[in-house]
């Protein structure tokens, strides 16, 4: 067991995401960073996941501020860590070396210390490019084995599969799996390596046992980094720091449990019982922790819970006798490897606190909390709830026909929707995979890499249409386009190269920002007038319409690829939409000419709404025209 443990906040980060959809402004975090000077955290998760992107989207801020303000508060007390997907980076498709390596460079000149790589497959040759440029430019290289599971089959599906000549295969994910991706990691050049449970799925033995080889087998740390959704949250990380993990990850009182991580005020008194030294300053901690009430009441619309752990101070506040004996027989338990009782302790611990209850629904799915609403929110949009066994049902059968990947950010909702578009699909009386969205079929295609087994040919031609896995090819990737705004000055969309890289990773939501953002500066700086404006009240005439075409999901318009006039057949791509985090293509169920077109990029439309009609010929374009 360790005598020193050293903790990575995610307040910041991944505690916000997690419970307030990544909505924490900037003058929010500046409130708390001259705290931050004094916490002494050996590291603070501040940056990547979804806090670029959404930065943007809902506060229209920059991304490269948030980064920098950090670090020039913070300094070097703590190391800033940020978390990439790999070779994706943030994306769904591969970036070019060129861009890895700038993304990389401008993130640690701006402040970054640690980079936390993943990748979704965990295909160790998706991540080989962020660890080199990571090091090249002076920063550590946290390398993330991404925990899941296999698939839950019955015993009378294992046999049906065995006499039917298509046996189910053996467990894929098992502790030599982990350790093997961990190896491999570290002769990459990895600085550390985290074992990554986003869904929380992890059991308490199961992290012990983990923790342990990869201690026996690795010479660099150990981070242990999970989630509370399920309930096995704090038992976990206990059983992690107990099996001498170097580093845990953990959130402040306020921004912690549920849907979250751990709070780290329960493992200070852990530590305090095992005489680990944690070398936090909990006096700082609790000034933070003062201010997030504060800043969660003002995140109330955001908030994924509705109540407030009860307050809590380690340093001044005394446990009730009961309650400290929780903390001593939980440890006892671990020590014993009673699982089932070291997790009745811990519940009964963040009970006493007021901590969210354990999600037994998504404990019972065996998914992410994340995937698992995502699946509901789907379902609930298109009007049919009462599918969503259905298509958990089918989650083991996608899974198994893509090869296997593993359950975490964005296989997870790939896998996910696909099962929700599988299960409508059988309602409607058609074929399963009759409707797939583009990621699924770059994921069958071979777009993100190597998954843990191979897809099968013949299910790769029904999707793709070709048999063959073609890996992702860098050199067509085409740069986003930079214009130059002439109604704003004549300037560039992108002025410099933080710019130019928020343009390339993050494009439709970059664009958006960055043309609000020319537009205010330059309105900021013309002479006032005032204009008396002659107000002219349009008369709306009646659209003459050919046949609808309805969007058959609710989303966000990414590209209208059709314009009035073309010539369009049945099938065709008519329109590129975003629906639960995946692009959809919308085909035409009819062919004819596009008549009126009633969407446009970035609008938001409802299931079944019109988002353009057809005629049968121009004649008739022509004819409507006139009528």
């Amino acid at each position: 067991m360790s005598k020193t443990l050293k903790i990575r906040d995610l307040t910041l980060r991944d505690g916000q995401q997690s419970l307030f959809a990544t909505r924490m402004t900037q003058d929010q975090v500046d409130r708390l960073l001259p705290d931050y000077q004094n916490a002494n955290f050996y590291a603070m998760e501040v940056w990547g996941g979804a806090v670029p992107d959404s930065v943007m989207r809902y506060l229209g801020e920059n991304p490269w501020t948030r980064l920098k303000t950090i670090h020039e508060s913070v300094g070097n007390v703590s190391k800033l860590t940020a978390l990439s997907r790999g070779r994706n980076l943030f994306g769904y498709t591969p970036y070019t070396e060129e861009i890895i390596e700038g993304f990389c460079k401008t993130s640690i000149n701006n402040g970054l210390g640690i980079m936390r790589i993943f990748d979704a497959l965990n295909d160790t040759n998706n991540i080989k490019s962020t660890i080199k440029y990571v090091k090249k430019y002076g920063g550590i290289a946290d390398c993330a084995v991404c925990y899941t599971i296999d698939p839950h089959f019955t015993t009378m599906e294992r046999i049906k599969g065995f006499f039917t000549g298509k046996p189910l295969p053996k467990p894929v994910f098992t502790d030599q799996y982990f350790l093997d991706k961990a190896l491999e990691m570290q002769k990459l050049g990895a600085d550390m390596i985290s074992i990554k449970d986003m869904s929380g799925l992890i059991p308490p033995m199961r992290v012990a046992k983990l923790v342990k080889l990869f201690k026996d087998n690795l010479t660099i740390p150990v981070d242990f980094h999970t989630h509370c959704t399920p309930g096995y949250g704090l038992a976990a990380v206990l059983s992690a720091v107990m099996s001498g993990a170097d580093i845990v990850d953990t959130n402040i009182w306020n921004f912690a449990g549920g849907s979250a991580g751990v709070a780290l005020e329960l493992i200070y008194v852990f530590a305090q019982k095992l005489g680990i030294n944690i070398d936090v300053n909990m006096e700082a901690v609790a000034e933070i922790n003062e201010k997030l009430v504060d800043i969660r009441r003002e995140l109330r619309d955001f908030d994924a819970y509705d109540s407030f752990p009860n307050p809590f101070n380690p340093l001044t506040d005394t446990l009730p006798a009961n309650i400290d004996k929780l903390f001593d027989d939980a440890i006892q338990a671990v020590n014993s490897g009673n699982e089932d009782l070291l997790l009745t302790i811990c519940h009964q611990i963040e009970d006493h606190f007021n901590f969210p209850k354990p999600n037994t629904k998504v404990k019972e799915a065996e998914v992410p909390g994340g995937m698992y609403s995502n699946m509901v929110a789907q379902l609930k949009a298109l009007g049919s709830d009462e599918i969503l066994d259905e298509a958990m049902k089918l989650i083991p059968q996608v899974r198994m026909d893509a090869g296997l990947p593993p359950l975490v950010t964005p296989t997870s909702q790939i896998v996910g929707a696909q099962a929700v578009n599988a299960a409508m699909s059988l309602k409607a009386g058609k074929e399963m995979y009759s409707n797939t969205s583009n990621q699924f079929m770059s994921l069958v295609k071979g777009d993100y890499g190597k998954t843990p087994i191979p897809v099968k040919p013949e299910f790769r031609e029904k999707i793709c249409g070709h048999a063959d896995e073609r890996p992702f090819d860098t050199s067509n990737y085409k740069a986003q386009d930079n214009p130059t705004l002439p109604e704003f000055g004549n300037v560039k969309l992108a002025e410099n190269y933080e710019e130019e890289l928020l343009l390339e990773l993050f494009p439709l939501v970059a664009k958006g920002y960055l043309k609000n953002l020319k537009k205010e500066r330059f309105e900021a700086q013309k002479p006032v007038e005032v204009k008396k404006e002659k107000v002219v009240e349009k008369v709306q005439e009646p659209v003459k319409l050919g046949r609808k075409a309805n969007s058959p999901m609710p989303g966000k318009v990414l590209e209208v690829v059709v314009k009035t006039g073309d010539k369009i057949k049945m099938g065709d791509p008519i329109m590129i939409l975003e629906s639960m985090k995946m692009e959809n293509t919308i085909t035409a169920e009819f062919s004819g000419y596009v008549n009126n077109i009633f969407v446009e990029d970035g609008d938001v439309v409802a299931s079944g709404q019109m988002i353009l009609d057809i005629v049968s010929s121009e004649e008739d374009i022509s004819a409507l025209e006139l009528a």
